[in-house]
């Protein structure tokens, strides 16, 4: 593994000319591209992690569900340091670390192997209640989702448990771009608040809006942030 190189100061115009690094077939470049902007305000200004905290108990956990799109997340990491950029260009090639998925044990930084639908948020449900088992209140958890992934009933059981078990250590990010299948009664926010949690919906390209949500209180609530984007993915 490419030890990390040092960089400058993570800046976001930088992510567009790093994803254009990773070229082949099978980019799944809308779905990556959906989520840039809430990944780089989570890099950048939210997450209490870093390329020397990665195994630190005290750290900020990321779980990437929707990880059938990582170059956006490659990108963000490589930009912060996680990894050397030198390893974009390799993307999905057989002998990079970098697959059309991500692999907790290849990739610096990534806290799950992910791609499959539907098995982000239940693990960071698990991820929470470890947590708490351990005693460990700092720590918190996110996931990042897509508004399709949703529609996997494993998440509507995650949902439903998180909410009254009071996992106010749990945040998860829906990419919303009108690509799921089945409708919601409400709409996603909706579904969220019914089982319990603390809710906000935010413009996915407005960096100031998705901080303003990631950030709020939400005591003794696990907290949903919709982030509505144009692009179908």
């Amino acid at each position: 593994m490419t030890k990390p190189t040092p960089t400058l100061t993570p800046a976001y115009r930088d992510l567009h000319r790093l994803m254009s690094l990773m070229t082949g077939d099978e980019k799944h470049g809308p779905a990556a591209t959906s989520t840039l902007d809430a990944l780089w305000v989570l890099y950048d200004r939210v997450l209490r992690v870093t390329p020397e905290t990665v195994d630190a108990p005290d750290r900020d956990r990321f779980l990437l569900s929707k990880g059938h799109g990582p170059m956006a997340y490659y990108a963000v990491l490589a930009a912060h340091g996680f990894f050397g950029e030198e390893l974009l260009a390799g993307f999905g090639s057989y002998d990079s670390p970098l697959g059309h998925h991500p692999d907790r044990l290849l990739v610096p930084g990534a806290e799950i192997g992910s791609g499959s639908l539907g098995h982000g948020l239940p693990l960071a449900v698990g991820t929470a209640l470890g947590l708490r088992a351990q005693g460990l209140t700092g720590p918190r958890v996110w996931v990042l989702t897509g508004d399709a992934e949703l529609d996997e009933g494993s998440n509507h059981e995650a949902i439903a448990y998180a909410g009254p078990a009071g996992l106010d250590q749990l945040h998860t990010v829906v990419i919303d771009n009108a690509s799921a299948s089945y409708g919601r009664p409400g709409g996603i926010a909706d579904r969220f608040a019914t089982a319990g949690w603390s809710v906000a919906s935010a413009d996915g390209r407005d960096h100031e809006a998705l901080y303003d949500a990631f950030t709020a209180p939400h005591p003794g609530q696990p907290r949903a942030v919709v982030a509505r984007v144009a692009a179908k993915t």
